[in-house]
């Protein structure tokens, strides 16, 4: 019987890999609207999704473009430290940020190359995110591995 309740067991946890999904989405809208509705509501949206049909959903996302503004800790040494309302809502967008990355398990890549053009010293980055030599080696890596495509732009 104990033989029987392992293999059910196992079997379980090959299935439930079967239900992974993975998608990459590719960040570079400096709009803070399209911020809120595609990365921050959609990806808890599509997390909740799956997880009701008992799969997973494994995100991933690319940040480069205008898009680096909302993972800057301190906007004042930033090129982004005279946006207004960015800098209303850069407090709140750093918590929510926070959460999707701890409680959601999203992975954050930030493109290194224009980081250093624009001049954001990785200090000045959330700790949570990650950096990918540049934004196309980064979609490249997530697409070899099989993770869906979806721009943001």
């Amino acid at each position: 019987m104990k033989k029987w309740l392992l293999m059910l067991a196992l079997c379980g946890i090959l299935f439930a890999e079967e239900g992974v999904k993975q998608v990459v989405f590719d960040l570079k809208t400096g709009d803070i609207a399209t911020f809120e509705k595609k990365v921050l509501k959609g990806i808890a949206y599509h997390k909740g999704h799956y997880e009701g049909k008992l799969e997973k959903l494994d995100v991933s996302v690319v940040i480069h473009g205008d898009a680096y503004k909302f993972f800057v800790k301190d906007l004042k040494n930033s090129p982004y430290k005279n946006d207004k309302k960015l800098s209303l809502a850069q407090e709140q967008l750093g918590k929510r940020l926070a959460t999707m990355a701890n409680t959601y398990e999203v992975e954050f890549l930030m493109c290194e190359a224009t980081m250093r053009t624009l001049k954001i010293d990785q200090s000045n980055v959330y700790d949570f995110v990650k950096l990918t030599p540049n934004s196309t080696i980064g979609l490249i890596d997530k697409q070899n591995e099989h993770f869906a495509y979806i721009p943001i732009h």
